[in-house]
């Protein structure tokens, strides 16, 4: 295990680490307090030098913040996550039963106390600036060596996020919003999101979704009920000649691995989705014309094992599971010449 030092520099709160060409960052999300926890142990075996807290980190949908916080110390509690912390660098963002009610948005009059309650189990000090704004969308950067490093986007789908539109269809929860209507992200951390990505010089960029962005079928939520937030999503990785971006989604209790060819963009894009953590859906049967992968039903988590070699950036991506059962595997490959 590689020995992680941090800096903290300025808004919006950016952490330093050197590594040695490689890095293995593990990940997932929707982890019930109250239930068995059991992917601890393996996700440990694989040496994460970085675990990334998708949301749903706490399940505890109450304005009660003394409720939450009794949920937040169960899960620190657990025996297995502590050791975890203790070796691992810890990051993460919410979803929305972390959030505090199922599919919420932006008119939840208790965010910035659910806010504070989160920061604190992640350890985030009380000085840091991601506690003085709005949300909790965040950045970090990782070294693989002296030059070459990995920049970390963590957004924020809830703070600001503006009503859905239910759907008549009874095998749907949503439908799409009409096209312009409502905003996923506000334009404080759209004009955030642009500088990240603009400015950003990494071999890599991942960007950390509460919810899939590519896989848009399903009626529940998705960056597909506001399809012009999508587009301007993917207009923006496009447009800002960022290297190399990938996603990382939770939420659904499934996992797969979706793709898609963006024109312009001189790679593939990749939305990797892993969930659940406790419990998964069983039994799931959805259409995704983008899905590359096999659908997994079954409690899971993810692996990306990160190595710069000498002319590309090979990610070899897996989907584990309980025992540290290897579901799905695949690798990709990112030139750096662009």
């Amino acid at each position: 295990m590689k020995k992680i030092f941090f800096l903290f520099v300025f808004f919006p709160f950016i952490s330093i680490a050197q590594h040695d060409n490689e890095m293995i960052i593990v990940f997932g999300s929707c982890d019930n307090q109250e239930l068995p926890h059991v992917m601890w142990k393996p996700i440990i075996a694989n040496n994460p030098d970085l675990w990334v807290w998708m949301g749903d980190i706490v399940y505890m949908d109450s304005e009660d913040m003394e409720i939450t916080k009794e949920a937040y110390d169960k899960q620190k509690s657990n025996s297995d996550y502590k050791q975890l912390i203790k070796q691992t660098n810890v990051i993460g963002i919410w979803d929305d039963h972390d959030y505090g009610f199922n599919d919420g948005g932006k008119n939840w009059p208790v965010k910035d106390l659910k806010k504070e309650v989160m920061f604190d189990f992640l350890n985030e000090p009380e000085n840091s600036p991601r506690r003085a704004h709005k949300g909790v969308y965040i950045s970090y950067d990782y070294y693989l060596n002296d030059v070459d490093f990995i920049h970390v986007i963590m957004l924020d789908g809830r703070y600001f996020r503006d009503t859905l539109t239910r759907s008549d269809n009874p095998d749907r929860r949503y439908d799409p919003n009409p096209y312009g209507v409502g905003t996923l992200l506000g334009e404080i951390q759209w004009t955030w999101l642009n500088n990240e990505l603009t400015n950003s010089k990494a071999v890599l960029n991942l960007i950390i979704s509460g919810i899939q962005v590519l896989s848009v079928e399903h009626g529940f939520e998705s960056w597909g009920n506001f399809p012009h937030e999508r587009d301007r999503l993917l207009k923006l990785i496009k447009d800002s000649k960022a290297r190399n971006v990938l996603i990382l989604s939770g939420d659904r209790h499934i996992a797969e691995i979706s793709e898609m060819d963006v024109k312009g963009l001189p790679y593939p894009l990749f939305d990797i989705t892993s969930s659940g953590l406790t419990h998964s859906y069983e039994g799931a049967d959805e259409r995704n014309r983008y899905r590359v992968s096999p659908l997994i039903d079954q409690k899971n988590f993810g692996v990306l094992d990160v190595k710069l070699l000498s002319n590309s950036l090979q990610v070899e991506v897996d989907i584990r599971g309980e025992n540290d059962t290897l579901f799905i595997q695949k690798t990709i490959t990112y030139g750096l010449d662009y």
